[in-house]
C-alpha cells in the first residue's frame, strides 16, 4: 500500500468530511494532536537505536485510519472528552505493531513504500520492535481506565490468533475460505471494530451506539481487507508502492487466488496451474497469472463479497442517529469500495 503524506491524510478527511466544515476541521486538528503524540510515545526510549526501530514504520506514514475512527466513535459521544486523542494513538500502535509481526510472517521487503523493517534490521529486531509497541499500547490502556484495558486485551487476543491462525493454515474440517475470514476477523476486523469502539467508550457514548459502532466497525475491516486482496491484482504498481500481484508469488491465499482455486471453469485450469506453483516476481509466469486473475470470476466474486460486507456495515449505520459523522462513516464505505491503494 502506498504511504500517505500528512497533506494527503487531509485530504482524506476533507473529502469524507466535505459536508461539514466544522467536523473536517476538527477532524483535522485531532489528527495532527494525535500525530504528534504518537510521534513522542514512539520516542520514549532512551536508546536512539531502538527508537530509530520502533518509530521506522510510524515515521513512514500511512492512512492513519484507525485514529480516524477512535475521533469518529467518539462523535457520538463527547468528542472533547480526556483521553480520546490518547485512544487514537493507542489504536494505532497496536496497528503498527502488528505491521512488523505481518512483515516478518510474509517476509516482505517493503512497506509503504520504503525498506520494512525486518529487511533493514533483521526478523529479530523488527519482533521485537512490535512487541515494544504493543506494550505502549498496553500501558496507554492502563493509563485510560478499566474499559480501555478489557477492549484492546480483546483485540490483541483477536490480532494474535488471527496470526496464528494464518501461520497454522486451516485445521481439520476447516474450508480454506471459513479459514481467509477467521483469520481476517482477527487480522484486520478487530482493530477497526477497537478504534470505534474505544472512541465511542472514551467519549461517553451510549452502549447502544458503541456497539453498533462495533459491529459496522467488523464489517469495514472485513471489506477493508477484501480492498486490498483486490488492490495486488487490479492496481497499478505506482499507487501501489511496489509490484501488483505479490499474493501470488508469496502464496498468500488472498481471497479471489483461494476463489479461482476452489472453481471448477476448465478455463481456469491454466490459472490454478500457476497459482499453485508460485511463480517468481517478475517472471512471465507471474504477469500471466496476474493477466488470468484480473479477468477472472474469482475477481468478481471477491468484489461481490466486499460489497456484501460493506452493505452490512451500511445496515449497522441505520441503528445510528443522523449526524455529521454517521455521514462520514457511510463515506467511508464508498471510500473502501474505490480505493485504488
Amino acid at each position: 500500500m502506498n504511504v500517505l503524506s500528512a497533506p494527503e491524510r487531509r485530504s482524506l478527511v476533507s473529502g469524507l468530511a466535505a459536508d461539514d466544515p466544522a467536523l473536517r476541521d476538527r477532524l483535522t486538528e485531532r489528527l495532527r494532536s494525535v500525530e504528534q503524540r504518537l510521534q513522542e510515545r514512539t520516542a520514549l526510549t532512551a536508546d536512539p537505536r531502538l527508537a530509530s526501530l520502533v518509530g521506522h514504520l510510524v515515521a513512514t506514514g500511512g492512512k492513519r485510519l484507525r485514529p480516524l475512527l477512535v475521533l469518529l466513535g467518539a462523535e457520538f459521544g463527547d468528542p472533547g472528552s480526556r483521553g480520546v486523542i490518547d485512544a487514537a494513538v493507542l489504536a494505532e500502535l497496536v496497528h503498527v505493531s502488528s505491521l512488523y509481526h505481518d512483515d516478518v510472517i510474509d517476509d516482505a521487503d517493503t512497506r509503504h513504500g520504503a525498506d520494512s523493517a525486518n529487511a533493514r534490521w533483521g526478523n529479530r529486531r523488527a519482533v521485537f520492535a512490535g512487541d515494544w509497541l504493543l506494550a505502549q499500547a498496553a500501558r496507554m490502556a492502563c493509563e485510560l481506565g478499566p474499559h480501555a484495558v478489557r477492549v484492546n486485551a480483546e483485540a490483541a487476543d483477536r490480532l494474535v490468533h488471527g496470526q496464528t491462525l494464518e501461520l497454522l493454515g486451516p485445521g481439520p474440517g476447516t474450508a480454506p475460505l471459513d479459514h481467509y475470514f477467521q483469520v481476517t476477523a482477527g487480522k484486520s476486523a478487530s482493530l477497526i471494530a477497537l478504534s470505534l469502539r474505544l472512541g465511542a467508550i472514551q467519549a461517553g457514548a451510549p452502549e447502544a451506539h458503541t456497539d453498533v459502532l462495533t459491529e459496522y466497525g467488523e464489517q469495514l475491516g472485513l471489506a477493508f481487507q477484501i480492498s486490498d486482496d483486490l488492490l495486488d491484482i487490479s492496481s497499478p504498481a505506482s499507487a501501489l508502492g511496489k509490484e501488483p500481484g505479490m499474493d501470488v508469488v508469496a502464496g498468500v491465499p488472498s481471497l479471489p487466488v483461494l476463489l479461482a482455486l476452489a472453481g471448477d471453469d476448465p478455463d481456469d485450469g491454466e490459472l490454478r496451474a500457476l497459482i499453485a506453483a508460485e511463480p517468481a516476481a517478475g517472471t512471465r509466469r507471474h504477469h500471466r497469472a496476474l493477466e488470468l486473475l484480473r479477468n477472472s470470476a474469482a475477481l468478481a466474486s471477491a468484489g461481490a463479497m466486499m460489497d456484501e460486507r460493506l452493505a452490512l456495515a451500511r445496515t449497522a449505520l441505520s441503528a445510528l442517529p443522523r449526524t455529521p459523522a454517521l455521514r462520514v462513516l457511510d463515506a467511508l464505505c464508498d471510500f473502501v469500495a474505490h480505493r485504488t491503494g
